[in-house]
């Protein structure tokens, strides 16, 4: 489900490699040898200029923050990570109904009359200068920060006071800001499968256990060359797809008819990961048309509801999409 932009050009060349991504049985910490963690707080702004959700007025989720490889730095060699913001699960089946105050106060032009709902004006004033937002087909909210360096290696920041949005929101206050978006998404997820226990439910296992109920609980990311993936800096398109001219290979193909029997994967693609940078796109529905400098990741990477599906996200033209399985 994706909102189209403009396209930009990268400030770097063409990467000639692609990264499996993976989530650690640990947690990780601001610095030089990290490259990254998925829940837990972002590094190095500050409460002040972390995003709020426009629709509810509480701060969005921090789904995970990721340094990227020197070859997909397309922003310049200055901005060598990212955050990435997503709505709340708890405000969203199927979109998230907008409190029309709280939303008017976060896109109006000028500061709201009624002084209660000034936060919310003056919270999209100070926002971060490298902050984009984007939107999804259900009009639900994302964002991204660029990090420097510096912000990169920095404090993680608690969010910003919900008080406000608490006493004005006609959305309740989402259980995360008290316990962490690790836990309330593992709590989500076991509720739903009463039938299984705990220690055996796919959550549990891809966590590596329980999360504690704190705002700063993460889970560490690596990420390491593929060893093998033609597609690395190349366009995604589909087969189907009118203009080819990037040279972009499927990874799979039928062996005769097209039928299920008869699908196979080619072995260039037997090491690729569900979550990853650039490279192979392996969405479950359409291949959006992204550029070659994309994130692809699954619903357990942050905290999601995709509706069983994953999510591509171009960071080079700050464009999101996403298909439920």
């Amino acid at each position: 489900m994706m909102i189209e932009t403009s396209t930009l050009e990268p400030t770097c060349p063409l990467p000639s490699k692609a990264y499996n991504l993976e989530m650690l049985h640990h947690e990780a910490y601001p610095g030089l040898e990290t490259h990254g963690w998925c829940f837990g707080l972002p590094p190095g702004i500050s409460p002040e200029q972390w995003p709020l959700d426009p629709l509810t007025g509480y701060p969005l989720v921090h789904g995970f923050t990721l340094r990227l490889p020197p070859d997909y730095r397309c922003h310049g060699p200055e901005i060598t990570g990212l955050s990435f913001f997503a709505a709340c699960n708890e405000h969203s089946d199927g979109g998230t109904p907008p409190d029309e105050a709280i939303q008017a106060a976060m896109t109006g032009p000028v500061a709201p009359s009624d002084e209660r709902y000034r936060p919310f004006w003056k919270a999209a004033q100070d926002s971060h200068p490298r902050l984009f937002r984007m939107i999804d087909v259900l009009d639900d909210s994302f964002a991204v920060i660029l990090l420097t360096e510096a912000e990169l290696n920095g404090p993680p920041c608690r969010p910003p006071p919900a008080a406000a949005a608490s006493a004005l929101s006609c959305h309740a206050t989402p259980h995360w800001i008290s316990v962490g978006s690790a836990r309330t998404y593992f709590d989500s997820q076991i509720g739903t499968s009463l039938r299984v226990r705990t220690e055996e439910h796919f959550v549990y296992k891809q966590l590596g256990g329980i999360p504690d109920a704190r705002l700063d609980w993460n889970r560490a990311l690596r990420w390491t060359p593929r060893a093998n993936d033609p597609n690395a800096g190349k366009t995604p398109r589909e087969d189907y797809a009118t203009e080819k001219t990037s040279g972009y290979q499927q990874p799979h193909y039928f062996e005769g008819l097209p039928k299920a029997e008869n699908f196979r994967k080619h072995e260039w693609a037997a090491d690729h990961a569900r979550d990853h940078i650039g490279g192979t796109m392996q969405p479950i529905q359409a291949t959006p048309h992204f550029s070659p400098f994309y994130l692809e990741f699954e619903e357990y990477l942050g905290g999601y509801n995709f509706g069983g599906g994953n999510c591509q996200l171009d960071f080079l033209n700050m464009q999101l999409d996403w298909a439920c399985g």
